[in-house]
C-alpha cells in the first residue's frame, strides 16, 4: 500500500450516531478486499464479529496488539490503527475517528494513517466535523461528505443519582470513581454494569450484555464508551467533566464531551445528557457548553500531532534524532513524548544494551521491543527493566527462552483475588499475548498465543463474576424489575416457628411476630 492518490478518497464527517462506521463497513464489504483501522481493540472486535457473520470466518482477519486471527486467505482486515498491516494491498481502506490525530499521546499514529494509508480503489476517513479544515488543507483531493445526526441530543440538566432515568450511563474518568458510583447505584437501583477501556473484550462484552439484556438498567463507564461502542443508552450523565490525561488534570473540551454524550439515543431515538447533582459541581455543564453539544458547534482543530515515519537505524543516536525530527508543515506539531520513545531513551545509555546494538537490524529490533505497550502502568522503570530483559534475550538467544516465558505466564494464571488483583493480572497477561504475536520472538508462538488467550479468558470470566458480585444486587434488581412490569409486588406469608415468614417475589426478607417485623439478617 502506498500513499499514491487512490481512485477515490472521501472524508465522512459528522457527530456521533450518524452511521459513519456502518457506511464504511458496508462499503468495505462491497469490495473484494478491505481493511479498517479503529481506535479501540473492543471496537475492532465488534466490527470483526459483524463482518464474520456476513462473509464467513475464513475471509476475515482481526489484528490488534493482543489478538491476531488471520486466516490464510483473509480478504477483510479489522485492526486497531496501530496494528494495520500497511504493506498489504487492499481495494478498500478506512480509518475511524480521525479527530484523534489531535490526541497528544496517539495522534501521530492517526496522522500517519490519515496521510499515507490508502486503498487501491477507495479510501474513507471517518471522524468529527472539527477535522474539515485540516482535511481540506492537507488532502485537497478528498471529497468531504457531511452526515447529520439521526436523532436529537437534548440537555436535561443535572440529576441526582437516585433520580436518574432508566437506561442511563454515568460517566467518570477514574476506576475509583467508577466503582464508587456503581456502589451507590447498587444500593439505590439494584446495580450497574461496568465499562472501562482496561477491561478485556470478554469482560466488557459480558458486562454490556447485563445492560443490554435488561438485567441492570444502568451503566457506569469511563470515556471508553465514546468511541463508537453501540449500546441502547437513553441518557448520559457526567459525574465529572475533567480528567487526568497522563500528564495533567484538565477540563474536557466541548467536542470531547459531545463524543461521550452522543452515545445517548441510537438511530432515530432521541437522547439526553446532563450532569450528576450533588457531586461538588464535578459533572456540571455550563449553558454554553451544553448548547454547543446540542447543536454540534465546536472549534475546528488547527493542528495534528506528527512523528517522522522514516527512521534512521544506523545508530541509537540517529534513531532518537529521527524520532525527534521537527514537523514538516505548520499544521503538524510534535506530541508529548510517547512511551516507546521514552523507553528507548531510557535503554539507549545502558552499556549492556549498547553492546548488543551492533548493527541496524539489532537497533530495529530494540525499537520493536520498545513498542511493547505498558499495559500494567505500575511504574515506568519496571516496564523498562522488562523491555531490557526481552531485548537481551532476543539479541543473545535469537528467541526468548521458553522456561522464562513459562515462569512469567504461569504466575498470572490465578483466578483468585479481588477486582483490582484480577485486572492487574489481565494487564500483565496482555503483555505476553502481545509478545506471542511478534514474528520470530518465540519458538512456539501459536502455543503461547493460545496459552495467554486461555489465561486472559479465565481471568476475564473471574473479573466479570467479581464485578457482578460487588456491583449488582440481584434481589433488588429483580424486585424493581417485577414492580415495573406489574406495578406491584407479590407478597407471601407462610406460618413458621419464628412467626409469619414474609417473601417478596420469592425472596425471603424476614418474619412477622404479632405486630413486630424482624428483618432476616441474611436477606
Amino acid at each position: 500500500m502506498t500513499s499514491a492518490q487512490p481512485a477515490s478518497l472521501t472524508a465522512v464527517l459528522g457527530p456521533t450516531n450518524t452511521g459513519k462506521t456502518h457506511l464504511a463497513v458496508e462499503r468495505m464489504m462491497a469490495h473484494a478486499t478491505g481493511m479498517m483501522g479503529f481506535p479501540l481493540r473492543l471496537l475492532a472486535r465488534e466490527v470483526y464479529d459483524r463482518v464474520v457473520a456476513a462473509k464467513g470466518a475464513r475471509r476475515v482477519a482481526l489484528i490488534t496488539g493482543e489478538e491476531k486471527i488471520v486466516p490464510p486467505y483473509a480478504d477483510y482486515f479489522l485492526c486497531t490503527v496501530e496494528s494495520m498491516p500497511l504493506d498489504k494491498r487492499v481495494a478498500f481502506l478506512a480509518v475511524d475517528e480521525i479527530q484523534l490525530c489531535a490526541d497528544p499521546e496517539r495522534g501521530h499514529i492517526f496522522t500517519d494513517r490519515l496521510l499515507h494509508a490508502r486503498g487501491t480503489e477507495e479510501t474513507m476517513l471517518l471522524g468529527a466535523d472539527t477535522m474539515r479544515g485540516l482535511v481540506r488543507r492537507l488532502l485537497p483531493q478528498a471529497a468531504i461528505v457531511s452526515r447529520p445526526r439521526f436523532s436529537r441530543l437534548v440537555y436535561a440538566g443535572p440529576k441526582k443519582l437516585s433520580r436518574l432515568p432508566r437506561r442511563a450511563a454515568v460517566v467518570a474518568f477514574s476506576a475509583e470513581d467508577v466503582y464508587s458510583l456503581a456502589e451507590v447505584l447498587r444500593r439505590q437501583k439494584g446495580g450497574a454494569a461496568i465499562v472501562m477501556g482496561a477491561l478485556s473484550p470478554r469482560t466488557r462484552n459480558a458486562q454490556v450484555a447485563l445492560y443490554q439484556n435488561g438485567d441492570v438498567d444502568y451503566l457506569v463507564a469511563t470515556d471508553a464508551i465514546g468511541m463508537g461502542l453501540n449500546m441502547d443508552i437513553d441518557h448520559v450523565a457526567f459525574a465529572a467533566t475533567a480528567k487526568f490525561d497522563g500528564q495533567h488534570f484538565r477540563a474536557l473540551r466541548a467536542a470531547e464531551l459531545a463524543q461521550i454524550a452522543g452515545r445517548a439515543g441510537r438511530h432515530m431515538a432521541d437522547g439526553s445528557f446532563g450532569g450528576i447533582a450533588g457531586l461538588d459541581g464535578g459533572g456540571a455543564l455550563d449553558g454554553d457548553t451544553a448548547a454547543r453539544i446540542e447543536n454540534h458547534r465546536f472549534d475546528a482543530l488547527t493542528h495534528l500531532h506528527w512523528r517522522a515515519r522514516r527512521l534512521d537505524f544506523s545508530s541509537l543516536a540517529g534513531l532518537i534524532a529521527s524520532l525527534e525530527q521537527r514537523p514538516e508543515r505548520p499544521e503538524y506539531v510534535r506530541g508529548r513524548e510517547a512511551d516507546d520513545l521514552a523507553a528507548l531513551k531510557a535503554l539507549a545509555p545502558r552499556p549492556d544494551i549498547r553492546a548488543l546494538c551492533h548493527d541496524a537490524d539489532a537497533i530495529a529490533r530494540l525499537w520493536q521491543v520498545c513498542q511493547i505497550p505498558d499495559f500494567r502502568k505500575i511504574a515506568p522503570g519496571m516496564h523498562v527493566r522488562l523491555l531490557a530483559r526481552i531485548f537481551t534475550g532476543l539479541a543473545t538467544q535469537a528467541v526468548l527462552h521458553e522456561d522464562w516465558i513459562a515462569a512469567q505466564v504461569r504466575r498470572l494464571d490465578n483466578c483468585q483475588g479481588d477486582i483490582d488483583t484480577l485486572a492487574a493480572r489481565i494487564a500483565g497477561i496482555r503483555i505476553w499475548t502481545y509478545v506471542s504475536h511478534q514474528a520470530g520472538w518465540l519458538a512456539r508462538p501459536q502455543y503461547w498465543a493460545g496459552e495467554t488467550r486461555r489465561i486472559e479468558d479465565s481471568l476475564s470470566d473471574a473479573l466479570h463474576a467479581r464485578l457482578m458480585q460487588r456491583f449488582i444486587d440481584r434481589r433488588t434488581s429483580v424486585l424493581l424489575g417485577q414492580r415495573r412490569q406489574r406495578g406491584k409486588w407479590m407478597v407471601d406469608l407462610d406460618a413458621g416457628e419464628e412467626g409469619e415468614a414474609i417473601s417478596v417475589e420469592g425472596h425471603h426478607i424476614g418474619w412477622l411476630d404479632g405486630f413486630r417485623f424482624h428483618v432476616d439478617p441474611k436477606a
